[in-house]
């Protein structure tokens, strides 16, 4: 497993680091193929908790897997023990949800109605500042179905997901909806 730390505003001492590999290798007992660990240490300084460690890490499986839990606490060895255990269940319900079923393949759908959606337009202020792009992420499209599109959103917890359709060859945007549905955006080709 190919490990990688980043800290962004802290020096990651050698005591830390060999804790935060130890941890991490610990996780290859409960699923065979992680490739790589990116582990992103920040230290920031809160008004009621006083220094604050928040450590985020991104697992990537040899079969496109994508594992990433965040979590924060007073000290850096608590933080990063705290990360592991979430992910050690991540894993866990992976296996079991998906390696002892069986993995059953339906087709896509092929359309999805989408709800129009409403903007609302806020007065501005006085010293508005202008939109600013404060990440940037890349990552490999695999082609995948729909339902593996929604198993990879709801093991990295976000709102949507970026896929390639494995039928179609196109790029698809999952999301889930307020009501806890899920809605796929499918672009039109010209």
């Amino acid at each position: 497993m190919e490990l990688t730390v980043k800290s962004r505003n802290a020096k990651i001492t050698e005591r830390q680091r060999r804790h935060i590999d130890e941890k991490l290798s610990k996780l290859a007992r409960y699923m065979d193929g992680i490739t790589s660990a990116t582990v992103e240490v920040h230290t920031e300084m809160q008004r009621n908790a006083g220094e604050v460690h928040r450590v985020q890490v991104t697992l990537v499986g040899e079969h496109g897997v994508y594992l990433r839990a965040e979590e924060q606490a007073p000290d850096l060895y608590t933080a990063v023990d705290a990360v592991q255990e979430v992910l050690q269940r991540q894993i866990t319900r992976y296996k079991e949800k998906f390696w002892r079923k069986g993995r059953p393949r339906r087709p896509a759908e092929p359309f999805v109605e989408l709800e129009p959606s409403v903007a609302i337009v806020e007065p501005e202020a006085e010293e508005a500042q202008p939109p600013a792009v404060i990440r940037t992420k890349q990552f490999k499209l695999r082609p995948m179905f729909t339902e593996d599109a929604i198993e990879q959103m709801e093991l990295l917890g976000h709102n949507f997901f970026v896929f390639q359709d494995a039928e179609t060859m196109q790029v698809n945007v999952l999301y889930r909806r307020r009501d806890g549905a899920y809605g796929v955006i499918i672009p039109e080709t010209a």
